[in-house]
């Protein structure tokens, strides 16, 4: 071995293995004080009265008690029970379809070969650069045909398979399973959909988890399809039930971001119990061997 090339697999080995320094740890902070900071500004106004919202001031026993009062107010008034478990439920049924048909039409596209299988895909892609909002009409106009308006289904329906989860899946495919695997299962006898199930599932894992954390957070905190489809003064859902908040001829802003915090707070209690599971599967995804 040449003295140049083992010069260059010690520079490759002291680049990878180096630690981050002060740089990095000030631009993380940064991105921290910048995600956090709408949630502190919620706190702080739902913390005061109307009199004093834009004041700032110190927190001690007299804001702990208006913030006390402004959730419990906040939390009657948006039926918080009864919108937490259908937002779950919504959220949850979109998370699981979402990744079960784009691993599904991610292997097809990452896997097997078909007429037709390029512009196909392309096809999906390109439906990402459609915005959101052209396609609502055709949206309500079938949800209102099909009888479901002002109905759960109809949030849900909508978000049951994304091109963005297509896209991921066979991203992650094409490169995470080999073909040697799929050749021994079929020499083993399994069919095609059994080799889905018994291989490309479990290979996806990773990527999955991902895909349905992105999806539930994602469905949880959507605002406008279900504003429009469930109506105006319907509560089904935290975001929607929110909304109503706002009085007819004056808006309280202490109340609603109380009941902000309260649709947020269920976040973030999944983010805290679930965040060293989500980093080890994607640890898990990224070795290769």
């Amino acid at each position: 071995m040449s003295p140049t090339t083992t010069r260059r697999r010690t520079s490759r080995l002291t680049s990878e293995g180096r630690r981050a320094g002060g740089g990095s740890y000030a631009f993380l902070v940064i991105i921290l004080l910048m995600s956090v900071f709408p949630l502190l500004y919620a706190v702080q106004i739902a913390s005061v009265t109307t009199d004093n919202m834009y004041g700032l001031g110190s927190f001690g026993k007299a804001q702990l008690s208006i913030l006390a009062e402004n959730l419990r107010k906040a939390f009657s008034e948006l039926d918080f029970w009864r919108a937490l478990l259908n937002t779950v439920l919504v959220s949850g049924i979109c998370a699981i379809a979402v990744v079960f048909f784009s691993t599904l039409a991610g292997y097809a596209f990452a896997k097997l070969r078909f007429r037709g299988r390029g512009p196909l895909f392309l096809f999906i892609i390109g439906t990402m650069a459609i915005p959101t909002q052209l396609s609502v009409v055709p949206l309500y106009i079938l949800m209102s045909k099909l009888g479901l308006y002002g109905k759960l289904p109809a949030v849900a329906l909508p978000g049951l398979v994304t091109a963005f989860g297509v896209f991921w899946m066979t991203q992650y495919l094409e490169q995470s399973l080999p073909y040697e695997l799929i050749e021994a299962a079929r020499v083993d006898g399994c069919s095609m959909i059994s080799t889905f199930f018994h291989v490309a599932l479990p290979a996806a894992r990773p990527a999955a988890a991902m895909l349905a954390l992105f999806t539930f957070v994602s469905q949880w905190t959507q605002y406008y399809w279900p504003f429009l489809i469930l109506g105006t003064n319907n509560k089904a859902l935290l975001t929607v039930a929110a909304a109503t908040l706002r009085g007819g001829h004056f808006t309280d802003y202490t109340l609603i971001m109380a009941g902000v915090m309260l649709t947020a707070f269920p976040l973030i209690l999944l983010f805290f119990f679930a965040g060293k599971q989500l980093v080890a599967g994607i640890m898990a995804g990224a070795v290769k061997g």
